[in-house]
């Protein structure tokens, strides 16, 4: 997943597509524990979108207009 693609997403979108990598993450990691995870290099792949998503999301978090005064 490129950056590109995680800066387009919505709020919303970000926040299943965390939830889904670690899923998968936890996922990857049990069957890597257990002998039978072929593709290690995923493992890799997932932690760096995950993250870009968490970047994307602090940036934006970063940028709303500060409420309260």
């Amino acid at each position: 997943m490129k950056y590109t693609e995680v800066h387009e997403m919505s709020p919303e979108e970000l926040a299943q597509k965390e939830g889904e990598i670690r899923r998968e993450l936890f996922n990857l990691k049990f069957r890597k524990a257990t002998g039978q995870l072929d593709n290690t290099a995923r493992i890799r792949n997932l932690k760096r979108d995950l993250a870009r998503v968490l970047t994307s999301r602090k940036q934006r978090g970063a940028q709303a207009p500060a409420g309260g005064k």
